[in-house]
């Protein structure tokens, strides 16, 4: 059944000239790359002291021709987006919006998912409905998906008391709402001891750590599965793998093996730095497709018509034999790796990289010509 936000969009819009629509952080350029590539225009929302990136460094110009973002739409914050008169201009511009976890967490910062949802008027490209479920205290979150997939996922404690091996404990940030920190334990003495250091450094507080989570630890390298999964083709793609550079984690593994005992006492800090590329051994590849193709169904199953577009599926890789994915997060919308182009999965499909990015507006320009964006719009 359409969405009649959507049909409502569709009936004023100006086919010839959909733009393809983010919030200037996070994957925006790749968004705005991906849209010229396609023949699309895009526009790029903007707030203070995140501009210029987007308004100068890789804006449009000519003689030479460069650049790729096309229109930016400047706010004072991120949050003004659901304003009547700003989604008012992005109607007029026929946008069509596509989520990053930057709009998540900046909108979720002032605003409810319900309201999210009821004031952007504007058509999103996949399922605006699943973006909650990213969220660990929403229902029927992301381990409710895993656990209706038959994936695997860490194994979780219910207190401190309960802990007998490697857990990861992931709170709140003390100060950063929208990031989380992190430590590892082994035992209640030990957990007590690294909450008080943490405490101490002013990254947690106590009420943060008794709403945190804490997860068995798996042992292994992580590696995120880039998904793409298309309605227009009925089909599931893997775009691309990657994994995390973070501080201050990246620091401290490559520390020399002299020093270590000096920064014993460092909390470790996992904060997005970036990506890099990473690949699979190809004997793990049915396995990635295999849990992908039962997370679009269980996604389906849970909230129709369940993943559009980009997803990825965040894991680390388990010894055996056999080897297995082990799955510590879920992204239900664009991940944030340009880097994934630069695997060859894409190109093995479709005969060169194509970048997440360009894979949605791929998409939206086959829906478009069929005469089937309610298909891949929400």
């Amino acid at each position: 059944m359409s969405d009649p936000r959507v049909a409502a969009a569709l009936a004023r819009y100006d086919r010839a000239a959909l733009a393809l629509c983010s919030v200037g952080s996070h994957s925006a350029l790749d968004v705005a790359f991906g849209a010229r590539a396609r023949g699309l225009r895009n526009l790029i929302v903007t707030a203070d002291g995140r501009e210029r990136t987007y308004a100068t460094y890789y804006a449009r110009r000519e003689a030479p021709a460069r650049g790729c973002v096309d229109a930016t739409l400047h706010l004072e914050t991120f949050a003004k987006l659901l304003d009547d008169d700003v989604q008012a201009k992005l109607l007029d511009a026929n946008a069509i919006f596509v989520a990053n976890r930057s709009f998540e967490v900046y909108l979720h910062e002032k605003f409810s998912y319900d309201e999210i949802e009821r004031r952007m008027q504007i058509p999103f490209f996949g399922n605006r409905r699943l973006l909650r479920a990213e969220e660990r205290d929403e229902p029927a979150n992301q381990y409710d998906l895993l656990e209706r997939a038959g994936i695997r996922y860490p194994r979780t404690f219910a207190s401190p008391s309960e802990i007998d091996r490697l857990v990861m404990v992931k709170a709140a940030h003390a100060t950063v709402t929208f990031e989380r920190a992190f430590f590892l334990c082994d035992s209640p003495a030990n957990y007590e001891a690294q909450a008080q250091k943490m405490i101490a450094a002013g990254m947690v507080t106590p009420a943060g750590l008794a709403a945190a989570r804490i997860e068995e630890y798996a042992l292994g390298p992580s590696v995120n599965l880039n998904f793409f999964y298309s309605p227009m083709l009925g089909e599931l793609e893997l775009l691309g793998t990657d994994t995390r550079r973070q501080t201050n984690l990246d620091g401290l593994k490559s520390l020399p093996p002299s020093q270590l005992a000096a920064a014993a006492s460092i909390p470790v800090r996992m904060e997005e730095a970036g990506h890099i590329a990473t690949t699979l051994t190809e004997s793990m590849l049915e396995k990635a497709f295999e849990i992908g193709e039962r997370f679009v169904v269980a996604a389906r199953e849970a909230n129709a018509p369940g993943v559009i577009g980009p997803f990825a599926l965040q894991c680390i890789i388990v010894a055996g034999p056999p080897k297995a994915f082990v799955v510590y997060d879920v992204s239900l919308r664009i991940p944030g790796s340009p880097g994934t182009r630069y695997t060859p999965y894409s190109a093995y499909l479709w005969g060169r990289d194509v970048s997440v990015g360009e894979r949605i507006a791929m998409e939206v320009v086959m829906a478009r010509d069929a005469d089937r964006l309610a298909d891949v719009l929400t």
